[in-house]
């Protein structure tokens, strides 16, 4: 039986991306066959549907670095059929076909149980944009760093991985300040548990080597100057998580920051983190992430509708985190 799916192609005038409907002798290699009903739009994700990025890296594919679904069957002997499960990383959407189809077929050892109390359509409103702000979170405590030593800055607070962040630290007692550029939102981020909002603009910059101690831990996704900033602002001691480039590849910065105030860049991959780390980033996200506040960062659209989003969110339009209803 066919099924919907955002298929990528690369042809000699480059990729195309759109809307097919696809067999199951295009799924790809794995042992276990998930019905995909929810999926979400992580800023990777509207990158590869706009068709003109170097995220996918097989072609045909289908797109979406992530979903939800349910076992349809089985050859590993972690999961049977009926159970509902979760995907992200391992290359999904990247080397090996994702979520934008109603049909996936992947490894056992990528899936995760869907964690209690979550619906399949919150675990998706989380997805990899929260499950990399948890991982942050968890670095941030491992390198020892705490909320008695000082506030904690999260830059891109608006954004998917910025509005886990802020809820995920509030909760464990952080004074936080937001780095936004949607002065509307301050509302919103402080209903998340933000203490204070500062303007982006104010990281944007180019950073000075070594400059007035502000925080001790961070949480960033942008990168480039604004990364540089965090750093040379960052108290001694502290700790910045890196998990994102929305704002550029390059670090234009200075060693000062690590040799004369000893502090650490964490770097965060959440695409090939081993199982151990990633079951507790989600027990942490159980535990700590309050649902009534995950819904209202949340909003969900059809699958039609993939594309809209994804053009959104690279424009920095989208607040929080979008569910794509996949399928039933």
């Amino acid at each position: 039986m066919s099924f919907k799916a955002v298929r990528v192609d690369k042809t000699g005038a480059g990729q195309t991306v759109g809307f097919v409907e696809a067999e199951d002798a295009e799924l790809m290699d794995g042992d276990v066959t998930v019905r995909v009903t929810h999926s979400t739009v992580n800023y990777k994700d509207g990158l590869a549907l706009s068709g003109q990025s170097a995220i996918p890296r097989k072609f045909p594919m289908f797109l979406g670095i992530d979903f939800a679904g349910v076992v349809e069957s089985s050859d590993h002997p972690g999961f049977k059929p009926g159970d509902e499960v979760i995907a992200d990383g391992f290359g999904l959407g990247e080397t090996h076909s994702g979520g934008y189809a109603q049909k996936a077929r992947v490894k056992g050892d990528w899936l995760v149980k869907l964690p209690a109390p979550f619906s399949r359509a919150e675990a998706m409103a989380i997805g990899t944009a929260g499950y990399t702000a948890a991982l942050a979170v968890d670095a941030l405590e491992a390198a020892g760093v705490s909320p008695d030593m000082g506030p904690a800055v999260v830059t891109g607070a608006a954004g998917g991985v910025g509005s886990v962040a802020i809820a995920l630290l509030a909760k464990a007692g952080w004074s936080v300040i937001a780095s936004t550029g949607r002065a509307s939102e301050a509302d919103y981020l402080t209903r998340l548990g933000a203490s204070e909002i500062i303007d982006r603009n104010t990281l944007s910059g180019p950073a000075r080597p070594i400059a007035k101690e502000r925080w001790i831990a961070g949480v960033d996704n942008v990168g480039s100057h604004t990364l540089a900033n965090l750093l040379s602002q960052t108290r001694y001691r502290g700790a910045i998580a890196s998990c994102g480039l929305a704002g550029g590849m390059d670090l234009p910065g200075s060693v000062a920051p690590f040799i004369l105030r000893g502090v650490r860049l964490l770097g965060i991959d959440s695409v090939q983190c081993p199982m151990g780390p990633r079951l507790s980033a989600w027990a942490r996200l159980a535990r700590d992430l309050d649902r009534g506040l995950l819904a209202s960062m949340t909003q969900t659209v059809p699958f039609e509708r993939v594309f809209d989003v994804g053009a959104a969110i690279l424009k920095g339009q989208v607040r929080g985190r979008v569910v794509v209803e996949i399928g039933g």
